[in-house]
């Protein structure tokens, strides 16, 4: 069983940053495709970053390309996101997450942290 641990998150002007940090523990995150979901009320959950664990290749969603960046530190079990130059529809809850197939779509993950909330205003 692995539980992750999500922080970071909070209130932030239009072109502000963020970093969202992700710990997990249980369970060692080497082998684990990992990365962060949002999803903002009314609206279905969609992936942001991505990282395959094999590679350590990323996958980031069109909205924040060149806005983001992701990490993956196996040695102290983390991922962090770090958001860049932010926008009012950033605003959602975000969420981290790991499991073994490498995906873009919310059902092939395993295990999921309780989500942060991350609020843009204008």
């Amino acid at each position: 069983q692995m539980l992750l641990h999500e922080s970071g998150g909070g209130l932030v002007q239009a072109g502000g940053s963020l970093r969202l940090s992700c710990v997990a523990t249980g369970r060692a995150i080497n082998h684990f495709n990992m990365g962060w979901f949002r999803q903002a009320p009314g609206k279905d959950r969609e992936p942001v970053a991505l990282i395959r664990y094999i590679d350590a290749s990323t996958y980031y969603n069109d909205f924040v390309q060149g806005r983001c960046t992701l990490s993956k530190d196996n040695a102290k079990n983390t991922v962090d996101l770090q958001m860049r130059n932010l926008k009012p529809e950033d605003t959602a809850i975000y969420l981290c997450t790991a499991g073994g197939q490498f995906s873009t779509k919310a059902a092939h993950y395993t295990y999921w942290g309780q989500g942060v909330q991350v609020t843009v205003s204008s």
